[in-house]
């Protein structure tokens, strides 16, 4: 299809050559330059995120439960230490309240943002594993908004998910706007992830390492340390200039580890907070599961989780909104005002609430609700236990912040994180030394039943998509993309009707096509499913594009190209110059075919070499007496070494185990004497490198 060029008429080229420069710039520029400002720019977005979705909850809880409601939530200390109610003045109308507030936010989120669902720390992990670029804006705001009236109507929610996912959302601006290499895509999304928590909650070291620890179960990601060192300071900074330093708790009075025998209790705690961080996991997804199979529309769940959260409040009115003044409250003496079957219940309480509220598919964090659990464990051990062993000490601080340390350290599986973040927020690094063993109990148990709160953790690096492929192709990095890029099949203006590019994809048999503006910049993806679904809201190209999907820059490598391949929601990816001009396509194919060549050009320098080492390829076939054999047993000569195999679009290195299959094509490099005497040993009928009935292969030397 031949496009006509049509000159920009001036919108927005100023924000396109600015933006254009600032890719150009972090291309070239150093780590070190890179990460201090990308750190600073998304840490400063991290914090005024933070402070708009602190003020709207405040505003939110304030209407639905201070004035509808008449219920003074109780705040810690670095909110202004208020007391809570003795009752609400209205209670009947809580179930009412909270119903409003989820529906609310429900109507919002399926109706703009359906990906704001749930709690958002999950979905910004994900972001950063599988596609780092497509965070929408959209759901940043939708996400802000909805969590509020959700938390802030009662519904049991932490601040930490929005916060995170608002900062996350940014870090995914980034990417997009500055073309950055998916590796860096990743950082910055993950940067965001821990700024953001670490703002919101006035734990910046704890929110670095988050960001670090929480994407893996039994791993921890180096490469985000630095730049959440930086984002994470700037965000706390930030947000604490107008909502103040104090930390969430206040100061907690120091405790000192001066008696072994407490560790008596701290283990007990790591064991319960273990298995209650089990059943947390659990019960919080049973709940979902529950409420997706149910029959009608599912923004109509959210409603129903809030009307029965409502009215447990009713009766346990510290499951209402975020728990942190009841958290407080039991820091202290103000525990023994509390009734000791509601020390008892709550943790349990809490599960269930935050499973209606956020479970059902509300907006709200999973990481607020796991600390209130963990500080009512700590709280039940002391209640319990004091009265019969005052060598447990008159204050139950310790055991609530312990508690609340193992608890969701555990299930989270970012045991040193959340240990950080505590501490900070309760002003009490002391206790670190026997929260070691609660936590490290906990995580143990978690560990063992291979379990996390967070469902879209990988297991460890190795297991990310681009790693498993590339550790199987080391010669990727040699190759630059435009040896494999192919000239693109379709460009797209969009200035061009729906129907027309939907006639010609049809005709052309796409999944989809680059769309370019009319100055024959790069403005997205348009997936052919989109066009069979567009409605009335989607009447243009530009309403139906992806502007987030994978790109791969001209100037870089296969290895960095394939990272972008496993992110792509089509099965290929856009290749781009310096000017967002599309220069051509890439898929999976387009890179085995250049790796392909590659290994044959390296075959033939090597056999360049002279009579020391040689180079062949061969491929085998049906009637080949090894196939379906493992190298082990195909009784190939000791010198000879089997490089490289291609099963398909796969390439891979083999090992002595690795079954051959008819069709498989190898690359062997060996003595010359070796290669040519391959038919000569003969054990299973082996072939040479001229033709041969006993073992029939195609080769090229």
């Amino acid at each position: 299809m031949t496009e006509e060029v049509i000159p920009d008429s001036g919108r927005a080229v100023w924000v396109r050559s600015l933006s254009a420069r600032a890719a150009r710039w972090v291309a070239s520029a150093s780590y070190l330059k890179k990460w201090t400002v990308l750190g600073v720019v998304i840490g400063a977005v991290a914090g005024l995120g933070a402070i708009v979705f602190y003020e709207a909850l405040v505003a939110c809880t304030h209407l639905f439960l201070g004035v509808l409601a008449g219920y003074r939530v109780p705040t810690p200390v670095g909110e202004g230490a208020h007391v809570a109610s003795v009752s609400a003045a209205r209670p009947w109308s809580l179930p009412l309240i909270a119903g409003l507030g989820a529906l609310l936010g429900a109507i919002l989120v399926f109706r703009f943002a359906p990906e704001a669902e749930g709690h958002g720390t999950d979905a910004a992990i994900s972001a950063v594993h599988h596609n780092p670029r497509g965070v929408r804006f959209r759901a940043v705001i939708v996400k802000i908004v909805a969590s509020a009236l959700t938390i802030g109507s009662g519904g049991s929610g932490g601040r930490e998910g929005p916060t995170g996912q608002i900062s996350a959302g940014f870090g995914s601006l980034l990417a997009r706007v500055l073309e950055l290499e998916p590796a860096d895509g990743r950082i910055a999304v993950a940067t965001g992830i821990g700024s953001g928590i670490g703002a919101i909650f006035g734990a910046p070291l704890g929110g670095a390492v988050l960001a670090s620890e929480i994407l893996y179960r039994d791993d921890f990601e180096p490469a985000a340390l630095l730049p959440c060192f930086i984002a994470s300071a700037v965000s706390y900074v930030v947000f604490s200039s107008v909502e103040g330093f104090s930390p969430l708790f206040g100061y907690v009075a120091s405790y000192h580890f001066t008696d072994p025998v407490q560790l008596v209790w701290f283990a007990l705690i790591g064991v319960l907070a273990g298995l209650i961080g089990l059943f947390y996991a659990k019960g919080f997804y049973g709940m979902a599961d529950l409420f997706h199979r149910l029959p009608w529309p599912r923004w109509v769940n959210p409603a129903l989780g809030g009307i029965l959260v409502g009215a447990i409040g009713i009766a346990i009115p510290e499951v209402l909104g975020t728990g942190y003044g009841w958290v407080q409250t039991s820091l202290g003496h103000g525990l023994l005002s509390i009734p000791l079957w509601i020390v008892l219940i709550l943790p349990f309480a809490r599960i269930l609430a935050t499973g209606l509220s956020i479970g059902s598919g509300g907006s709200g964090g999973i990481f607020g609700p796991g600390m209130v659990i963990g500080a009512f464990l700590g709280a039940s051990v002391w209640r319990l236990f004091e009265p019969m062993f005052p060598s447990m000490g008159h204050s139950p601080a310790p055991y609530v912040i312990v508690g609340m340390m193992s608890c969701f350290g555990g299930i989270s599986r970012a045991p040193l994180a959340v240990m950080l973040m505590v501490a900070e927020m309760t002003g009490s690094l002391s206790i670190i030394t026997p929260a070691m063993v609660a936590v490290g109990i906990s995580w143990l148990i978690v560990r063992r039943n291979d379990d996390t709160i967070y469902r879209s953790q990988l297991k460890s690096r190795a297991d990310a998509p681009a790693q498993r492929l590339l550790a199987g192709l080391p010669l990727l990095a040699a190759i630059p993309t435009t040896r494999a890029m192919v000239k693109p099949s379709l460009v797209i203006s969009t200035e061009l009707s729906t129907d027309a590019v939907k006639e010609r994809m049809d005709l052309d048999g796409l999944n989809g096509a680059p769309v370019v503006d009319p100055a024959g910049r790069f403005e997205g993806i348009l997936a052919r499913a989109a066009l069979a679904s567009k409605t009335e809201h989607h009447r243009t190209v530009s309403d139906l594009i992806d502007a987030g999907a994978p790109i791969v820059s001209a100037s870089s490598r296969l290895d960095v190209a394939l990272e972008s391949l496993t992110e792509a929601p089509l099965s290929w990816v856009p290749v781009l110059d310096g000017d967002r001009r599309v220069v051509g396509t890439l898929s999976i194919s387009d890179v085995v075919r250049a790796y392909r060549q590659e290994l044959v050009a390296s075959a033939e320098r090597v056999s360049e070499l002279g009579e020391i080492t040689g180079a062949s390829q061969m491929t085998i076939t049906a009637d080949s007496p090894i196939t379906n054999k493992t190298l082990r047993q195909a009784g190939l000569p000791k010198g000879l070494l089997i490089t490289s195999i291609t099963r398909g679009d796969q390439v891979f290195v083999p090992n002595g185990d690795t079954v051959l299959a008819v069709g498989d094509h190898l690359s062997v490099l060996g003595q010359p004497s070796d290669l040519k005497s391959i038919g000569q040993v003969d054990p299973l009928g082996t072939h040479s490198l001229q033709p041969h009935k006993r073992w029939p292969v195609r080769h090229r030397e």
